[in-house]
């Protein structure tokens, strides 16, 4: 399994920018890629990015697309989450994920980190 640690979140304004990290300790190699989740109060976690930890090909979820972008540092077992142009809708705690099984489903979760974006 994939431990995963989550930093970077915090209050900004709309229009700001945030960069998320996410660190991954554990069996980092059994992972095929990493992701990116997020809860808005009274909503169910939801899809935000992914990216294929060997390829580096990546999917975002529509909301985000062209705003959100997702990488990885390889040698440093490291996934980041770049949040441009937030808007208050992207406020949220932020999910970093890993182990995904043959389904796309996600298994292994960090603890979360919030990010508020003020009006």
């Amino acid at each position: 399994q994939v431990q995963l640690l989550e930093s970077g979140g915090g209050l900004v304004q709309a229009g700001e920018s945030l960069r998320l990290s996410c660190a991954a300790s554990g069996r980092t190699g059994d992972s095929y890629a990493m992701g990116w989740f997020r809860q808005a109060p009274g909503k169910d976690r939801e899809f935000v990015a992914a990216v294929h930890w060997y390829s580096g090909n990546t999917e975002y979820a529509d909301s985000v697309k062209g705003r959100f972008t997702i990488s990885r540092d390889k040698a440093k077992n490291m996934v980041y989450l770049l949040m441009n142009s937030l808007n208050p809708e992207d406020t949220a705690i932020y999910y970093c994920a890993a182990d995904p099984d043959v389904n796309g489903a996600f298994h292994s979760w960090g603890q979360g980190t919030q990010v508020t974006v003020s009006s």
